[in-house]
């Protein structure tokens, strides 16, 4: 359940809602005004001079706009997009034959750049910088590097843990742009955008009580408002009221604060076994049976963010905000991290 509403792996069906929700210039697009900026300076320019655009690099949370800053990017240019991700270029080949398929000023987006294989990596600098690409024809003695030339295209990458990116690749990029979490009002936007588009009938107390939960991501907001949607129309009279929204987030165990039920569970574990910690990141896996990379990407930031949760270099601990919300007192004194 919980993991529907903040996982960045959509399925195929949720896949084709946030496309058609998806802004298609910088126009539309909501929040992150100071990123909107720098690149629309950028496209112009590069539109103007009739040139590729520098090479761009997304970074920030799950679900905050970088895949559809990629696609307005390619929007602006009037040219056309090639999507791929880091984890489906195995082996060099893979990465030549996209990059031989691209035309002149194409946009190449790469998703979980950080997760590119050494190989292929190392492939793309020459591709980034001087735009070719040496590729092996033949076989044993024979075979022979032959290095092709590539048209002059745009890089848009993508990640969620910048840090984890090589100081030789991140360098490469021109443009370096980090979304932050929207404010509220920004997701209420997000929020009436979609009930358009998608003709929902919704006040704007309803909207504005969508946002508070939507954990100032404009994916989980679109999500949440997809509940609602179906809950009002089944419970309701179709309109989505403070009330209506109240009722379908409390249905999902969605709280005042945005937080779910494996959120609350993570928090839980933290203040009520470990003593608030510090406790490491695979103990609390194991605790609570989720994928540490999940918690790290997915609940971790919005629990950060809020300041119910710290990071330390001894493991994860529960501030006095978290034990606040949770209605417990601190107990006892620091523990040491398990399984680390």
């Amino acid at each position: 359940m919980s993991d529907r509403l903040v996982s960045p792996k959509a399925d195929a069906e949720d896949s084709l809602f946030e496309t058609t929700l998806r802004p298609r210039v910088l126009g539309e697009f909501v929040g992150q005004q100071r990123i909107k900026d720098k690149v629309l300076i950028s496209v112009e320019a590069a539109r103007r001079r009739q040139e590729a655009l520098d090479h761009v690099l997304l970074s920030g949370p799950p679900g905050l706009g970088k895949t559809t800053l990629a696609h307005i990017i390619a929007n602006e240019l009037g040219v056309s997009v090639k999507v791929t991700s880091g984890p489906v270029l195995e082996r060099k080949d893979d990465l030549a034959a996209i990059l031989t398929d691209l035309k002149d000023r194409d946009v190449l987006f790469i998703d979980e750049i950080h997760r590119l294989s050494r190989v292929v990596e190392e492939c793309l600098y020459p591709a980034m910088e001087d735009f070719r690409i040496d590729v092996l024809i033949g076989e044993g003695p024979h075979a022979k590097s032959v290095a092709l030339t590539l048209p002059h295209f745009t890089l848009v990458g993508a990640t969620t843990r910048s840090g984890m990116l090589t100081s030789p690749l991140r360098d490469r990029f021109g443009i370096n742009a980090r979304l932050n979490f929207y404010e509220e009002a920004e997701i209420c936007q997000v929020i009436l955008r979609s009930a358009g588009i998608l003709k929902v009938d919704i006040e704007p107390e309803g909207a504005q009580e969508i946002a508070r939960r939507a954990r100032r991501t404009p994916r989980v907001a679109n999500r949440l408002l997809k509940l609602v949607r179906d809950f009002a129309q089944v419970k309701a009279d179709g309109r989505i009221t403070r009330q209506v929204a109240h009722d379908a987030l409390a249905l999902w165990e969605v709280d005042q604060q945005g937080l779910d039920a494996m959120d609350r569970e993570i928090l839980e574990t933290i203040a009520l076994k470990f003593g608030g910690g510090p406790v490491g990141l695979k103990t609390i896996a194991v605790a609570v049976s989720e994928d540490p990379d999940t918690i790290e990407d997915v609940y971790e930031p919005f629990l950060i963010q809020i300041g119910f949760l710290n990071r330390t270099p001894s493991g994860r601990v529960v501030t006095p905000l978290g034990f606040g919300y949770l209605g417990v007192k601190p107990q006892g004194g620091p523990q040491t991290p398990l399984f680390e």
